[in-house]
């Protein structure tokens, strides 16, 4: 295998809804232009311990996730839409949803890293500028909650 730099502009996003009723499992088959927000932050506690001036104890607190933000995406399909409507109209745990953030090497075939996230919610969707030029399904913004992520190599 080839040792290629790890770069950003070439990533896959792929997206999987458990079960619901009208929509494939396999949801998402766009290509999207930004993808920002893969984040964690895990909490601090510091504990002093009495009379020890001259040191703190640091522990772990509960870990928080970003919001995913993807923008600038086409596609062919209305599953994204139909998806947002679906969880606006009822809440389904079965429409919760994971998704893969797949990084490409510049070659564009070699995986690099995949980012895994779980129980993904739709929280906006954005449709772009109306232009009768384009005649392809256009996704502006769509942003996902998601409880958790993690790092996958390949």
């Amino acid at each position: 295998m080839a040792d290629y730099p790890f770069t950003t502009f070439n990533f896959a996003v792929e997206i999987n809804v458990s079960e619901l009723t009208g929509l494939p499992r396999h949801l998402c088959d766009a290509a999207f232009s930004e993808c920002d927000g893969l984040e964690m932050t895990m909490e601090v506690k510091t504990i002093r311990e009495g009379g020890n001036n001259g040191k703190q104890i640091r522990l772990t607190g509960p870990t928080s996730y970003g919001t995913l933000t993807l923008k600038r995406g086409m596609t062919r399909s209305f599953d994204l839409w139909d998806w947002f409507s679906a969880m606006h109209a009822t809440v389904n745990l079965k429409a919760r949803a994971s998704a893969q953030i797949i990084v490409f090497a510049a070659d564009g075939t070699t995986k690099q890293v995949s980012f895994i996230l779980e129980r993904c919610l739709p929280t906006r969707l954005k449709a772009p500028a109306l232009n009768a030029k384009d005649g392809i399904v256009a996704i502006e913004e769509l942003q996902l909650a998601y409880e958790s992520l993690r790092l996958q190599r390949p």
